[in-house]
């Protein structure tokens, strides 16, 4: 890791060398954008498509879900500096599908410590396209609440040449990133090469109080592309990446997220006059993680965590995917089936390191095989029907022995047992552009069942009152939501609004007892209605002035008891002004959110829970940017101006080994004022 690291910043550095150099390498570069992004709008209904290497405020994501939290509809179950839960419209976990480079990279912790986005360093992605609601089939099984896709695009070099894109980042806190992205080819094919490290100490908050989120990452990937002509493409990918970070909500902190990819694709288009492309891959991911109380810490040497303990989990996952695009005269066809398999193993010890002479057992597996078929038809110029069904047949197997821990030690009623469901899928929505506006009007309707996930068949303690276990008696969840809205665009005004409402039958929810001997969890099903939306408008009010605003709203309830549905992000306000001219911007954001009161106690997620009502914020932050010439660009920003002290409703409470009253939840706070400084460069 240190020699990637000292390559990394070697490059890094020799890459930075003064712009005359870069001005020999014409040609294949890649324009930088003189703004910071503070807003982004939908490409088309429900679709949201961006670049995730542009400079955006707050200070630039260090991962996937710190990304995502910058798009209206997303919020983040916070619980420190890093490698947070992404939530989309109050809806969190497998009910997004979240795949990079069209595989899914599963995380290994029960707790969810190592989230799948935690492996994802946006910024070494070309793009990053979110479908909201259950409105695709084409990208796996569940996603009632949405999609999510980050992916690498394939070069393409038409002769012989090269390009880099690079990026320093520093902030405060000790906040130090460094990205490489370089490729060379030609006409029949290429050689990408990426690499990134991120790190940060102890941030402080409002307060100026320390708060534990010291993480240091790293990542490194290949791919080796294949174009015998404009036609084909066969690509291969390899990747490894590791990492550490403290958790100031956590008993535990990670000590090492170990990431080891391998991906192949082939694509091939224009086969004939109907069938217009044809797509295969298949893709292995496998997640190493360790959690303990001693290498970022010291342990409490009181109560449960007394001494040092470590935990390591695994997951290999390994999956593919076959579909082909046919089109007509008024009508595409995307169609395919899809497969996954992915297998669970654990082991832990009592001291230090001592977990690495102990044995891996395996706890669980997971199967699911999917056939899916998505139609398009264009009735008129200013008319489309998208329609879509997919069918899984979904199956888990328990392997676990026994139950419990210590004295709590007993056999497991469901060792060896299989259980299995086949979950049938489908949305329909139509789109209409008016003819006397540049405004486009949609509307569907979408139907997903979920088959449930590891974390909530084998994390819950227990399951619904009176079963066995949770891997027993869990039931898939089964989503119908309405989604609408409208788009709306001229050269100086866009606007966009969406809506949805639904219906969730067995909702996966968690419920915390506190016991004697800490929190015990029980998992049980219920029914839930949901409904929400966001919109936002981007105004040019001037040839150098722009506006921009966004609002996201999410609302749930336990349609079981009448108590609210715990979890949900709060309202949630963004307000934007940049002005431009030529080659530089200076921008200023306010984020202001709600207070959120409707709560429901002890009850959420595998990951966090409702323990209290919060306050409303508000957060004043400045940025700008100057591109010294078409290869050069830097930008800066200070996120949280005026040092407010505040803290994200959808949170852990702090660690009492990390200071925080231990029988008073405490929400950890978010940092205080924020200086940052970024520097592109791309030839």
């Amino acid at each position: 890791m240190i020699r990637f690291r000292h390559a990394t910043a070697i490059l890094c550095g020799a890459l930075l060398t003064p712009s005359v150099l870069a001005d020999e390498h014409p040609g294949h570069t890649e324009e930088l954008s003189p703004t910071v992004i503070t807003a982004i709008a939908p490409s088309s209904p429900l679709t949201i498509v961006t670049n995730p290497k542009d400079p955006r405020q707050p200070v630039p994501a260090s991962d996937g879900s710190d990304y995502l939290k910058t798009i209206p509809g997303f919020a983040q179950v916070r619980n420190g500096g890093t490698n947070g839960d992404p939530v989309l419209r109050g809806m969190f976990g497998s009910r997004l599908n979240i795949l990079t480079n069209g595989g899914m990279m599963l995380g290994a912790c029960p707790g969810r410590m190592d989230t799948p986005t935690s492996y994802i360093s946006p910024e070494t992605y070309d793009k990053l396209t979110v479908i909201k609601g259950p409105q695709t089939v084409l990208w796996g099984p569940g996603a009632s609440a949405g999609t999510i896709l980050f992916d690498r695009e394939p070069e393409s070099f038409g002769e012989l040449g090269t390009r880099v894109n690079t990026s320093v980042l520093a902030g405060s806190n000790g906040r130090f990133d460094k990205v490489l992205d370089a490729a060379a080819g030609g006409p029949l094919g290429y050689v990408r090469v990426i690499g990134n490290t991120a790190q940060a100490d102890d941030y402080k908050d409002g307060n100026n109080d320390t708060v534990a989120s010291r993480y240091d990452k790293w990542n490194g990937d290949v791919a080796l592309g294949w174009t015998p002509d404009a036609d084909t493409l066969l690509e291969l990918t390899a990747g490894k990446g590791d990492g550490e970070a403290r958790y100031a909500g956590r008993g535990m902190d990670g000590s090492q997220f170990k990431r080891e990819s391998l991906g192949l694709r082939f694509e091939k288009s224009n086969l004939s006059d109907v069938l217009e492309k044809l797509e295969a891959q298949v893709y292995y991911n496998y997640a190493d993680h360790v959690m303990d109380n001693y290498t970022l810490r010291t342990p409490s040497g009181t109560g449960m965590m007394a001494g040092p303990m470590a935990s390591n989990v695994d997951r290999r996952t390994l999956g593919a995917r076959i579909k082909g695009t046919w089109r007509w005269a008024d009508m595409q066809l995307i169609s395919g089936i899809d497969a996954q398999t992915n297998e669970h193993r654990q082991r832990s010890a009592m001291g230090v390191d001592a977990y690495k002479d102990q044995p891996y057992t395996k706890d669980a597996d997971f199967h699911n095989y999917g056939v899916f078929g998505e139609l398009t038809w264009y009735a008129a110029d200013r008319d489309r029907l998208i329609s879509g069904a997919r069918l899984d047949r979904a199956s888990a197997k328990d392997y676990r022995q026994t139950t419990g821990s210590g004295m709590m030690t007993r056999p497991n009623p469901t060792a060896d047992d299989t259980r299995a469901d086949t979950l049938p899928s489908g949305f329909i929505r139509y789109e209409h552009d008016l003819a006397d506006s540049p405004t486009t009007l949609y509307a569907g309707l979408g139907h997903t069942q979920r088959f449930p996930d590891y974390w909530e068949l084998f994390s819950p303690k227990s399951g619904p009152a009176g079963s066995v276990n949770a891997f027993d008696s869990i039931k898939p969840e089964k989503t119908t939501q309405l989604d609408f809205g409208l788009q709306y665009k001229t050269e100086d005004l866009e606007a966009w609004a969406s809506a949805y409402v639904g219906q969730v039958r067995d909702y996966i929810l968690f419920n915390y007892t506190p016991t004697m001997m800490g929190t015990t969890s029980q998992a049980e099903n219920i029914d839930a209605r949901i409904m929400g939306g966001e919109l936002g408008a981007a105004y040019n009010l001037t040839e150098h002035w722009k506006a921009d605003a966004t609002l996201a709203y999410a609302w749930g309830k336990n349609s079981s008891d009448g108590s609210a549905l715990p979890q949900m992000p709060p309202l949630d306000a963004r307000f934007g002004l940049t002005y431009s001219e030529d080659n530089w911007s200076t921008g200023a954001l306010w984020r202001v959110v709600a207070a959120q009161n409707r709560i429901d106690q002890n009850k959420g997620n595998v990951v966090g829970k409702d323990f209290d009502k919060t306050p409303g914020f508000g957060v004043f932050s400045l940025n700008g940017a100057y591109r010294i010439n078409s290869h050069w660009k830097v930008s800066s920003g200070i996120d949280n101006l005026f040092g407010k002290a505040y803290a994200e409703h959808l949170n852990l409470a702090g660690n009492a080994g990390f200071g925080y009253p231990a029988n008073d939840p405490q929400a950890i706070k978010e940092p205080g004022r924020t200086l940052w400084t970024k520097v592109d460069m791309s030839f």
